[in-house]
Protein backbone atom coordinates (compact mmCIF):
# COMPACT_ATOMS: atom_id res chain seq x y z
CA UNK A 1 0.00 0.00 0.00
CA UNK A 2 1.54 3.12 -0.65
CA UNK A 3 1.63 6.17 1.07
CA UNK A 4 0.15 9.11 0.23
CA UNK A 5 1.95 12.22 -0.95
CA UNK A 6 2.25 14.70 1.93
CA UNK A 7 0.82 18.32 0.49
CA UNK A 8 3.20 20.42 -0.91
CA UNK A 9 4.49 23.41 1.54
CA UNK A 10 3.92 26.76 0.42
CA UNK A 11 6.69 28.92 0.30
CA UNK A 12 5.76 32.01 1.77
CA UNK A 13 8.04 35.14 2.19
CA UNK A 14 8.64 35.89 6.18
CA UNK A 15 8.94 38.56 7.64
CA UNK A 16 12.28 39.47 9.53
CA UNK A 17 12.17 38.71 12.99
CA UNK A 18 13.93 42.06 14.21
CA UNK A 19 12.57 45.27 15.43
CA UNK A 20 15.14 46.63 13.19
CA UNK A 21 15.03 45.13 9.82
CA UNK A 22 10.74 45.39 10.15
CA UNK A 23 10.93 49.18 10.97
CA UNK A 24 13.35 49.44 8.00
CA UNK A 25 11.49 47.58 5.47
CA UNK A 26 8.25 49.32 6.33
CA UNK A 27 9.90 53.25 5.88
CA UNK A 28 11.58 51.71 2.80
CA UNK A 29 8.32 50.70 1.14
CA UNK A 30 6.87 53.62 2.68
CA UNK A 31 9.76 56.00 0.70
CA UNK A 32 8.62 53.81 -2.29
CA UNK A 33 5.56 54.53 -2.59
CA UNK A 34 5.59 58.13 -1.62
CA UNK A 35 8.12 58.69 -4.59
CA UNK A 36 6.29 56.51 -7.32
CA UNK A 37 2.82 58.15 -6.20
CA UNK A 38 4.43 61.60 -5.76
CA UNK A 39 5.72 60.59 -9.61
CA UNK A 40 2.30 59.84 -10.40
CA UNK A 41 0.76 62.87 -9.25
CA UNK A 42 3.53 65.38 -11.05
CA UNK A 43 3.41 63.20 -14.33
CA UNK A 44 -0.77 63.00 -14.53
CA UNK A 45 -0.61 67.36 -15.03
CA UNK A 46 2.16 67.56 -16.95
CA UNK A 47 1.11 65.87 -19.35
CA UNK A 48 -2.62 68.01 -19.49
CA UNK A 49 -0.10 71.17 -18.97
CA UNK A 50 1.83 69.99 -22.22
CA UNK A 51 -1.69 69.24 -24.67
CA UNK A 52 -2.37 72.75 -23.23
CA UNK A 53 0.52 74.46 -23.90
CA UNK A 54 0.86 72.45 -27.71
CA UNK A 55 -2.88 73.70 -28.15
CA UNK A 56 -2.32 77.74 -27.30
CA UNK A 57 0.84 77.37 -29.41
CA UNK A 58 -1.23 75.99 -32.66
CA UNK A 59 -4.04 78.79 -31.75
CA UNK A 60 -1.23 81.28 -32.22
CA UNK A 61 -0.26 80.55 -35.12
CA UNK A 62 -3.45 80.19 -36.62
CA UNK A 63 -4.28 83.77 -35.46
CA UNK A 64 -0.81 85.05 -36.97
CA UNK A 65 -1.89 83.41 -39.84
CA UNK A 66 -5.12 84.76 -40.23
CA UNK A 67 -3.69 87.86 -39.60
CA UNK A 68 -1.74 88.21 -42.62
CA UNK A 69 -3.49 90.45 -45.84
CA UNK A 70 -2.45 88.41 -48.52
CA UNK A 71 -3.68 85.04 -47.11
CA UNK A 72 -8.11 86.58 -47.39
CA UNK A 73 -6.37 88.25 -50.51
CA UNK A 74 -5.21 85.39 -51.84
CA UNK A 75 -8.33 83.23 -50.81
CA UNK A 76 -10.48 85.97 -52.71
CA UNK A 77 -8.77 86.23 -56.11
CA UNK A 78 -6.35 83.53 -56.72
CA UNK A 79 -7.53 79.77 -57.14
CA UNK A 80 -6.43 76.66 -55.00
CA UNK A 81 -3.26 75.32 -56.75
CA UNK A 82 0.29 74.25 -55.29
CA UNK A 83 1.90 77.04 -56.96
CA UNK A 84 -0.25 79.49 -55.51
CA UNK A 85 0.25 82.59 -53.14
CA UNK A 86 -1.78 81.46 -50.51
CA UNK A 87 0.05 77.72 -50.49
CA UNK A 88 3.29 79.55 -50.68
CA UNK A 89 2.73 81.80 -47.35
CA UNK A 90 1.96 79.10 -45.83
CA UNK A 91 4.54 76.76 -46.30
CA UNK A 92 6.73 79.82 -45.24
CA UNK A 93 4.52 80.14 -42.11
CA UNK A 94 5.03 76.62 -41.48
CA UNK A 95 8.65 75.68 -41.56
CA UNK A 96 8.98 79.09 -39.36
CA UNK A 97 6.73 77.88 -36.55
CA UNK A 98 7.76 74.40 -37.15
CA UNK A 99 3.78 73.02 -37.44
CA UNK A 100 2.95 70.46 -38.76
CA UNK A 101 0.71 71.87 -41.37
CA UNK A 102 -0.84 75.10 -41.53
CA UNK A 103 -4.52 74.55 -43.69
CA UNK A 104 -6.04 77.78 -45.10
CA UNK A 105 -9.90 76.91 -46.13
CA UNK A 106 -12.84 79.02 -47.83
CA UNK A 107 -16.31 79.15 -46.35
CA UNK A 108 -17.30 75.80 -48.37
CA UNK A 109 -14.58 73.70 -46.89
CA UNK A 110 -12.07 73.09 -49.45
CA UNK A 111 -8.52 73.70 -48.71
CA UNK A 112 -6.38 76.12 -50.28
CA UNK A 113 -2.94 74.93 -48.39
CA UNK A 114 -1.52 71.58 -47.14
CA UNK A 115 1.41 70.23 -46.49
CA UNK A 116 0.79 67.17 -48.95
CA UNK A 117 0.66 69.26 -52.39
CA UNK A 118 -2.41 66.67 -53.21
CA UNK A 119 -4.48 67.83 -50.42
CA UNK A 120 -4.72 71.43 -51.95
CA UNK A 121 -8.77 71.38 -53.07
CA UNK A 122 -10.04 68.62 -51.51
CA UNK A 123 -12.20 69.10 -48.41
CA UNK A 124 -10.75 68.93 -44.92
CA UNK A 125 -11.36 65.90 -43.09
CA UNK A 126 -12.54 67.15 -40.06
CA UNK A 127 -15.20 69.77 -39.28
CA UNK A 128 -14.54 73.53 -39.41
CA UNK A 129 -18.47 74.68 -38.53
CA UNK A 130 -17.09 76.71 -35.36
CA UNK A 131 -14.37 78.73 -36.81
CA UNK A 132 -16.15 79.45 -40.25
CA UNK A 133 -18.71 81.08 -37.78
CA UNK A 134 -16.22 83.18 -36.15
CA UNK A 135 -14.85 81.35 -32.89
CA UNK A 136 -12.29 80.38 -32.18
CA UNK A 137 -11.55 76.34 -31.21
CA UNK A 138 -8.35 74.23 -29.04
CA UNK A 139 -8.68 70.44 -29.37
CA UNK A 140 -6.73 67.36 -29.82
CA UNK A 141 -8.43 65.53 -33.24
CA UNK A 142 -7.02 62.58 -35.58
CA UNK A 143 -7.12 63.86 -39.50
CA UNK A 144 -5.17 62.83 -42.52
CA UNK A 145 -1.93 63.55 -40.90
CA UNK A 146 -2.58 61.79 -37.52
CA UNK A 147 -3.42 62.97 -34.05
CA UNK A 148 -2.39 66.68 -33.32
CA UNK A 149 -3.29 69.53 -31.06
CA UNK A 150 -4.81 72.00 -33.17
CA UNK A 151 -5.76 75.67 -32.96
CA UNK A 152 -8.79 76.94 -35.35
CA UNK A 153 -9.42 80.36 -36.13
CA UNK A 154 -12.08 82.28 -38.89
CA UNK A 155 -10.10 84.57 -41.65
CA UNK A 156 -11.13 87.89 -42.42
CA UNK A 157 -11.19 90.13 -45.11
CA UNK A 158 -10.35 93.51 -45.53
CA UNK A 159 -13.64 94.64 -44.40
CA UNK A 160 -13.61 92.30 -42.02
CA UNK A 161 -15.98 89.51 -43.29
CA UNK A 162 -15.30 85.90 -42.96
CA UNK A 163 -14.07 84.19 -46.39
CA UNK A 164 -12.40 80.93 -44.78
CA UNK A 165 -10.76 79.65 -41.96
CA UNK A 166 -6.98 78.59 -40.84
CA UNK A 167 -6.14 75.46 -38.83
CA UNK A 168 -2.92 74.34 -37.40
CA UNK A 169 -1.72 71.47 -36.13
CA UNK A 170 1.16 70.81 -33.43
CA UNK A 171 2.37 67.09 -33.73
CA UNK A 172 0.93 64.77 -31.36
CA UNK A 173 4.04 63.16 -31.05
CA UNK A 174 6.32 66.08 -29.94
CA UNK A 175 4.01 67.11 -27.11
CA UNK A 176 4.16 63.11 -26.43
CA UNK A 177 8.46 63.36 -26.48
CA UNK A 178 8.61 66.61 -24.64
CA UNK A 179 6.91 64.52 -22.10
CA UNK A 180 8.86 61.47 -22.24
CA UNK A 181 12.09 63.72 -22.23
CA UNK A 182 10.76 65.24 -18.71
CA UNK A 183 10.56 61.42 -17.15
CA UNK A 184 14.11 60.91 -16.89
CA UNK A 185 14.49 63.78 -15.04
CA UNK A 186 11.55 63.38 -12.85
CA UNK A 187 12.77 60.17 -12.22
CA UNK A 188 16.01 61.21 -11.25
CA UNK A 189 14.50 63.27 -8.78
CA UNK A 190 12.73 60.67 -7.30
CA UNK A 191 15.78 58.35 -7.12
CA UNK A 192 17.63 61.21 -5.14
CA UNK A 193 14.51 61.46 -2.73
CA UNK A 194 14.23 57.78 -2.42
CA UNK A 195 17.45 57.77 -1.50
CA UNK A 196 17.61 60.24 1.11
CA UNK A 197 14.24 58.67 2.33
CA UNK A 198 15.98 55.30 2.36
CA UNK A 199 19.30 57.03 4.02
CA UNK A 200 16.52 58.83 6.83
CA UNK A 201 15.29 55.30 7.71
CA UNK A 202 18.08 53.82 7.98
CA UNK A 203 19.62 55.76 10.32
CA UNK A 204 15.92 55.98 11.93
CA UNK A 205 16.09 52.33 12.04
CA UNK A 206 19.76 51.96 13.24
CA UNK A 207 18.15 54.05 16.35
CA UNK A 208 15.05 51.73 17.37
CA UNK A 209 17.80 48.94 16.93
CA UNK A 210 20.03 50.96 19.61
CA UNK A 211 16.96 51.79 22.18
CA UNK A 212 15.16 48.34 21.51
CA UNK A 213 18.70 46.42 21.92
CA UNK A 214 18.35 44.31 18.60
CA UNK A 215 15.04 41.98 19.83
CA UNK A 216 12.34 40.93 18.23
CA UNK A 217 8.55 41.95 18.61
CA UNK A 218 8.17 38.52 20.03
CA UNK A 219 10.89 39.09 22.61
CA UNK A 220 9.53 42.81 23.34
CA UNK A 221 5.92 41.42 23.93
CA UNK A 222 7.10 38.49 26.12
CA UNK A 223 9.53 41.05 28.35
CA UNK A 224 6.12 43.61 28.88
CA UNK A 225 4.09 39.84 29.83
CA UNK A 226 7.05 38.86 32.04
CA UNK A 227 7.71 42.44 33.41
CA UNK A 228 4.02 42.64 34.66
CA UNK A 229 3.79 39.21 36.32
CA UNK A 230 6.86 40.12 37.99
CA UNK A 231 5.82 43.75 39.03
CA UNK A 232 2.61 42.37 40.31
CA UNK A 233 3.94 39.25 41.68
CA UNK A 234 6.65 40.06 44.14
CA UNK A 235 6.36 40.91 47.73
CA UNK A 236 7.57 44.20 47.01
CA UNK A 237 6.48 47.68 46.33
CA UNK A 238 7.63 49.54 43.16
CA UNK A 239 6.98 52.78 42.36
CA UNK A 240 8.42 54.33 39.06
CA UNK A 241 9.23 58.12 38.17
CA UNK A 242 9.62 59.61 34.95
CA UNK A 243 12.41 61.85 34.15
CA UNK A 244 9.71 65.19 35.07
CA UNK A 245 9.58 63.13 38.88
CA UNK A 246 6.03 62.01 38.10
CA UNK A 247 4.77 58.30 39.06
CA UNK A 248 5.00 55.88 36.22
CA UNK A 249 4.17 53.17 37.18
CA UNK A 250 2.98 51.21 40.85
CA UNK A 251 2.58 47.91 41.23
CA UNK A 252 0.10 46.21 43.99
CA UNK A 253 2.21 46.10 46.54
CA UNK A 254 3.13 49.76 46.40
CA UNK A 255 -0.32 50.62 46.38
CA UNK A 256 -0.99 48.59 49.34
CA UNK A 257 2.02 50.04 51.23
CA UNK A 258 1.53 53.72 50.52
CA UNK A 259 -2.16 53.47 50.36
CA UNK A 260 -2.85 55.12 47.26
CA UNK A 261 -4.35 54.07 43.72
CA UNK A 262 -4.24 54.47 40.03
CA UNK A 263 -4.89 58.51 40.56
CA UNK A 264 -1.65 58.17 41.62
CA UNK A 265 -0.04 57.65 38.21
CA UNK A 266 0.92 61.16 36.62
CA UNK A 267 1.41 62.87 39.35
CA UNK A 268 4.51 64.20 41.56
CA UNK A 269 4.97 62.04 45.00
CA UNK A 270 4.21 65.54 46.94
CA UNK A 271 0.80 65.47 44.96
CA UNK A 272 0.04 61.96 45.48
CA UNK A 273 1.25 61.63 49.32
CA UNK A 274 1.46 64.85 50.65
CA UNK A 275 4.49 66.35 52.91
CA UNK A 276 6.41 63.88 54.62
CA UNK A 277 9.94 61.68 54.37
CA UNK A 278 8.42 58.80 52.55
CA UNK A 279 7.82 61.58 49.50
CA UNK A 280 11.21 63.15 50.10
CA UNK A 281 12.73 59.87 49.74
CA UNK A 282 10.62 59.07 46.49
CA UNK A 283 11.68 62.35 45.33
CA UNK A 284 15.31 61.69 45.77
CA UNK A 285 15.60 64.55 48.29
CA UNK A 286 16.83 62.08 50.82
CA UNK A 287 19.26 60.12 49.31
CA UNK A 288 21.29 56.72 50.37
CA UNK A 289 20.82 52.93 50.61
CA UNK A 290 17.82 50.99 53.29
CA UNK A 291 16.04 54.21 54.04
CA UNK A 292 13.45 53.78 57.15
CA UNK A 293 10.13 55.74 56.82
CA UNK A 294 6.86 55.40 58.13
CA UNK A 295 3.85 55.14 55.81
CA UNK A 296 0.54 55.33 58.22
CA UNK A 297 0.90 52.81 60.70
CA UNK A 298 3.75 50.73 58.81
CA UNK A 299 7.56 50.60 58.81
CA UNK A 300 9.11 50.77 55.30
CA UNK A 301 12.76 50.35 54.26
CA UNK A 302 13.08 52.57 50.41
CA UNK A 303 15.76 52.34 48.13
CA UNK A 304 15.68 54.29 45.26
CA UNK A 305 18.28 53.88 41.68
CA UNK A 306 18.22 56.71 39.01
CA UNK A 307 17.64 54.90 34.98
CA UNK A 308 19.17 56.16 32.27
CA UNK A 309 16.44 58.14 30.87
CA UNK A 310 16.41 60.43 33.68
CA UNK A 311 13.90 58.98 36.08
CA UNK A 312 14.13 56.73 38.90
CA UNK A 313 12.80 53.50 40.14
CA UNK A 314 11.67 52.78 44.02
CA UNK A 315 11.52 49.77 46.02
CA UNK A 316 9.43 49.40 49.38
CA UNK A 317 9.91 46.10 51.70
CA UNK A 318 7.23 46.66 55.01
CA UNK A 319 9.45 46.67 57.74
CA UNK A 320 6.50 46.85 60.22
CA UNK A 321 6.52 43.12 61.32
CA UNK A 322 10.45 43.04 61.89
CA UNK A 323 10.60 46.20 63.80
CA UNK A 324 7.56 44.53 65.96
CA UNK A 325 9.53 41.40 66.68
CA UNK A 326 13.09 43.17 67.09
CA UNK A 327 11.59 45.12 70.17
CA UNK A 328 9.80 42.07 71.15
CA UNK A 329 13.14 40.35 70.84
CA UNK A 330 14.89 43.02 72.95
CA UNK A 331 11.83 42.59 75.04
CA UNK A 332 12.41 39.22 75.78
CA UNK A 333 16.32 39.83 76.38
CA UNK A 334 15.72 42.19 79.08
CA UNK A 335 13.06 39.80 80.35
CA UNK A 336 15.32 37.27 80.35
CA UNK A 337 18.65 39.30 81.86
CA UNK A 338 15.55 40.37 84.66
CA UNK A 339 14.81 36.55 85.27
CA UNK A 340 18.52 35.67 85.96
CA UNK A 341 18.76 38.12 88.10
CA UNK A 342 15.63 37.26 90.26
CA UNK A 343 16.93 33.79 90.06
CA UNK A 344 20.38 34.72 91.51
CA UNK A 345 18.23 37.02 93.95
CA UNK A 346 15.76 34.18 94.70
CA UNK A 347 18.50 31.46 95.34
CA UNK A 348 20.12 34.49 98.21
CA UNK A 349 16.82 34.56 99.42
CA UNK A 350 16.24 30.87 99.39
CA UNK A 351 19.47 30.43 101.39
CA UNK A 352 18.83 33.06 103.71
CA UNK A 353 15.15 31.32 104.83
CA UNK A 354 16.94 28.10 105.09
CA UNK A 355 19.84 29.84 107.30
CA UNK A 356 17.02 31.27 109.38
CA UNK A 357 15.49 27.21 109.19
CA UNK A 358 18.56 25.92 110.53
CA UNK A 359 18.83 28.45 113.52
CA UNK A 360 15.26 27.27 114.42
CA UNK A 361 14.41 31.58 114.11
CA UNK A 362 10.80 30.42 112.32
CA UNK A 363 9.48 33.89 113.63
CA UNK A 364 11.91 35.62 111.65
CA UNK A 365 11.83 33.46 108.50
CA UNK A 366 8.08 33.64 108.60
CA UNK A 367 8.50 37.30 108.66
CA UNK A 368 11.16 36.73 105.66
CA UNK A 369 8.86 35.45 103.62
CA UNK A 370 6.00 37.73 104.06
CA UNK A 371 8.10 40.44 103.39
CA UNK A 372 9.08 39.18 100.20
CA UNK A 373 6.12 38.10 99.05
CA UNK A 374 4.56 41.22 100.27
CA UNK A 375 6.59 43.78 98.06
CA UNK A 376 5.94 41.82 94.57
CA UNK A 377 2.18 41.63 95.83
CA UNK A 378 2.29 45.16 96.54
CA UNK A 379 3.74 46.02 92.85
CA UNK A 380 1.52 44.32 90.77
CA UNK A 381 -1.82 45.24 92.79
CA UNK A 382 -0.61 49.41 92.42
CA UNK A 383 -0.84 48.93 88.43
CA UNK A 384 -3.89 47.09 88.41
CA UNK A 385 -5.47 49.23 90.91
CA UNK A 386 -4.69 52.17 88.38
CA UNK A 387 -4.92 50.92 85.49
CA UNK A 388 -7.77 48.46 84.70
CA UNK A 389 -6.41 47.49 80.80
CA UNK A 390 -5.14 43.94 81.17
CA UNK A 391 -2.26 44.52 78.59
CA UNK A 392 -1.45 47.83 79.66
CA UNK A 393 -0.63 46.80 83.01
CA UNK A 394 0.86 43.57 82.09
CA UNK A 395 3.43 45.79 79.99
CA UNK A 396 4.20 48.11 82.80
CA UNK A 397 4.83 45.19 84.56
CA UNK A 398 7.21 43.41 82.56
CA UNK A 399 8.99 46.86 82.11
CA UNK A 400 9.16 47.57 85.80
CA UNK A 401 11.14 44.19 86.20
CA UNK A 402 13.45 45.25 83.44
CA UNK A 403 13.79 48.47 84.42
CA UNK A 404 14.83 46.84 88.18
CA UNK A 405 17.56 44.68 86.48
CA UNK A 406 19.29 48.01 84.85
CA UNK A 407 19.39 50.03 88.11
CA UNK A 408 16.12 52.26 86.87
CA UNK A 409 13.73 53.32 89.56
CA UNK A 410 9.79 52.71 87.17
CA UNK A 411 6.85 54.43 88.94
CA UNK A 412 3.51 54.49 88.09
CA UNK A 413 2.20 58.05 88.88
CA UNK A 414 -0.49 58.58 91.67
CA UNK A 415 -2.65 60.54 89.23
CA UNK A 416 -3.01 57.36 87.06
CA UNK A 417 -6.37 56.46 86.57
CA UNK A 418 -7.36 54.41 83.40
CA UNK A 419 -10.35 52.11 82.91
CA UNK A 420 -10.62 49.20 80.61
CA UNK A 421 -12.77 51.02 77.98
CA UNK A 422 -9.78 51.18 75.53
CA UNK A 423 -10.69 51.15 71.54
CA UNK A 424 -7.71 50.72 70.71
CA UNK A 425 -5.68 48.69 73.38
CA UNK A 426 -2.99 47.66 71.12
CA UNK A 427 -1.98 50.72 69.80
CA UNK A 428 -1.76 52.18 73.41
CA UNK A 429 0.54 49.70 74.05
CA UNK A 430 3.19 50.66 71.50
CA UNK A 431 3.42 53.56 72.77
CA UNK A 432 3.54 53.37 75.90
CA UNK A 433 6.51 50.73 74.56
CA UNK A 434 8.24 53.11 72.66
CA UNK A 435 8.43 56.12 75.17
CA UNK A 436 9.15 53.76 78.47
CA UNK A 437 11.90 51.98 75.93
CA UNK A 438 13.61 54.87 75.09
CA UNK A 439 13.19 56.36 78.88
CA UNK A 440 15.30 53.65 80.26
CA UNK A 441 17.52 54.11 77.81
CA UNK A 442 18.34 57.64 78.22
CA UNK A 443 18.79 57.44 82.09
CA UNK A 444 20.38 53.75 81.70
CA UNK A 445 23.57 54.28 83.80
CA UNK A 446 22.65 57.34 85.54
CA UNK A 447 22.47 58.02 89.27
CA UNK A 448 19.02 57.28 90.83
CA UNK A 449 17.79 56.94 87.72
CA UNK A 450 14.00 57.43 87.69
CA UNK A 451 11.16 56.83 84.97
CA UNK A 452 7.65 57.86 85.92
CA UNK A 453 4.24 57.19 84.14
CA UNK A 454 1.69 58.97 84.02
CA UNK A 455 -2.23 57.65 82.60
CA UNK A 456 -5.36 60.12 82.74
CA UNK A 457 -8.78 59.16 81.31
CA UNK A 458 -10.07 63.08 80.82
CA UNK A 459 -13.75 61.97 79.36
CA UNK A 460 -13.05 60.00 76.01
CA UNK A 461 -9.32 61.53 76.02
CA UNK A 462 -6.21 59.55 77.26
CA UNK A 463 -3.76 61.37 78.52
CA UNK A 464 -0.01 59.72 78.57
CA UNK A 465 3.02 61.71 80.19
CA UNK A 466 6.21 59.99 80.63
CA UNK A 467 8.98 61.43 82.43
CA UNK A 468 12.31 60.44 82.75
CA UNK A 469 15.54 62.27 85.24
CA UNK A 470 17.86 61.57 81.72
CA UNK A 471 19.50 64.68 80.33
CA UNK A 472 16.87 65.41 78.67
CA UNK A 473 15.90 66.90 74.64
CA UNK A 474 17.83 70.14 73.47
CA UNK A 475 14.93 72.65 72.16
CA UNK A 476 16.05 72.65 69.01
CA UNK A 477 16.22 68.93 68.18
CA UNK A 478 12.23 68.73 70.03
CA UNK A 479 10.98 68.08 66.47
CA UNK A 480 13.94 66.29 65.12
CA UNK A 481 13.13 63.33 67.50
CA UNK A 482 9.96 62.43 65.57
CA UNK A 483 11.84 62.27 62.30
CA UNK A 484 12.45 58.63 60.63
CA UNK A 485 15.89 57.70 61.08
CA UNK A 486 17.00 60.36 63.15
CA UNK A 487 18.45 58.73 66.46
CA UNK A 488 21.79 59.98 68.88
CA UNK A 489 21.73 55.92 69.97
CA UNK A 490 24.09 53.35 68.11
CA UNK A 491 21.41 51.18 66.16
CA UNK A 492 20.51 47.62 67.94
CA UNK A 493 21.80 43.80 66.27
CA UNK A 494 18.40 43.59 64.60
CA UNK A 495 17.70 47.16 62.44
CA UNK A 496 17.89 50.61 62.83
CA UNK A 497 16.80 53.55 64.83
CA UNK A 498 14.82 56.10 64.28
CA UNK A 499 11.53 54.46 63.87
CA UNK A 500 10.14 54.49 67.80
CA UNK A 501 9.10 57.72 67.82
CA UNK A 502 8.11 58.88 64.64
CA UNK A 503 5.70 55.91 64.63
CA UNK A 504 4.21 57.19 68.80
CA UNK A 505 3.39 60.45 66.52
CA UNK A 506 1.78 58.73 63.57
CA UNK A 507 -0.59 56.46 66.06
CA UNK A 508 -1.29 60.05 67.97
CA UNK A 509 -1.99 61.80 65.03
CA UNK A 510 -3.94 59.23 63.36
CA UNK A 511 -6.51 59.32 65.73
CA UNK A 512 -6.41 62.72 65.37
CA UNK A 513 -4.23 63.70 68.73
CA UNK A 514 -0.58 64.72 68.96
CA UNK A 515 2.63 64.04 70.52
CA UNK A 516 5.24 66.48 71.90
CA UNK A 517 8.37 66.19 74.09
CA UNK A 518 9.33 68.99 76.68
CA UNK A 519 11.40 69.68 79.63
CA UNK A 520 10.59 67.81 82.72
CA UNK A 521 10.51 69.53 86.01
CA UNK A 522 13.80 68.93 87.96
CA UNK A 523 15.39 67.97 84.26
CA UNK A 524 15.35 65.05 81.65
CA UNK A 525 12.71 65.05 79.24
CA UNK A 526 8.49 64.43 79.37
CA UNK A 527 6.70 63.24 76.31
CA UNK A 528 3.29 63.87 75.93
CA UNK A 529 0.61 62.09 73.96
CA UNK A 530 -3.15 63.42 73.64
CA UNK A 531 -5.42 60.87 71.90
CA UNK A 532 -8.68 62.40 71.81
CA UNK A 533 -11.82 59.89 71.51
CA UNK A 534 -9.41 56.89 72.95
CA UNK A 535 -11.90 55.47 75.37
CA UNK A 536 -15.35 54.36 74.42
CA UNK A 537 -18.81 55.95 76.68
CA UNK A 538 -19.32 54.13 79.64
CA UNK A 539 -22.53 52.29 80.70
CA UNK A 540 -25.60 53.91 81.78
CA UNK A 541 -25.84 50.84 84.22
CA UNK A 542 -22.37 51.26 85.39
CA UNK A 543 -22.63 54.90 86.19
CA UNK A 544 -25.90 53.79 88.35
CA UNK A 545 -24.62 51.35 90.29
CA UNK A 546 -22.78 53.10 93.03
CA UNK A 547 -26.14 55.11 93.54
CA UNK A 548 -27.96 51.90 93.34
CA UNK A 549 -25.56 50.12 96.48
CA UNK A 550 -26.15 53.37 98.24
CA UNK A 551 -29.73 53.38 98.51
CA UNK A 552 -30.18 49.48 99.15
Amino acid sequence: MSRPTPPARRLRPRLPRKVFSQVLLMQLAIAAGVAVLATGLFLAPLSKQLDQEAMRRALAIAETTAQDPQIAEGVLTTPPTVDGPVQKEAERIRRATRAEYVVVMDLRGFRWSHTTPSEIGKHVSTSAKEALEGREVMQIDSGTLGRSARGKVPLYDARHRIVGAVSVGIAYDSVRARLISVIPGLFAYAGGALAVGALAAWLISRRVQRQTRDLAFSDISALLAEREAMLHGIREGVVALDRGGRVRLLNDEARRLLGIGDEAVGRTPDEALGEGRTTDVLAGRVTGTDLLTVRGNRVLVANRMPTDDGGAVATLRDRTELERLGRELDSTHGLIDALRAQDHEHANRMHTLLGLLELEMYDDAVEFVGEVVGDHRVTAEQVTEKIQDALLAALLVGKGTVAAERGVALWVSDRTRLPDRLIDPRGLVTIVGNLVDNALDAVAGAPHARVEVELCAEGRTVVLRVRDTGPGIRAEQRELVFTEGWSTKEPPAHGKRGIGLSLVRRLAERQGGSAVVDQADGGGAQFTVVLPEALTEPEPQAALAPAYEETR
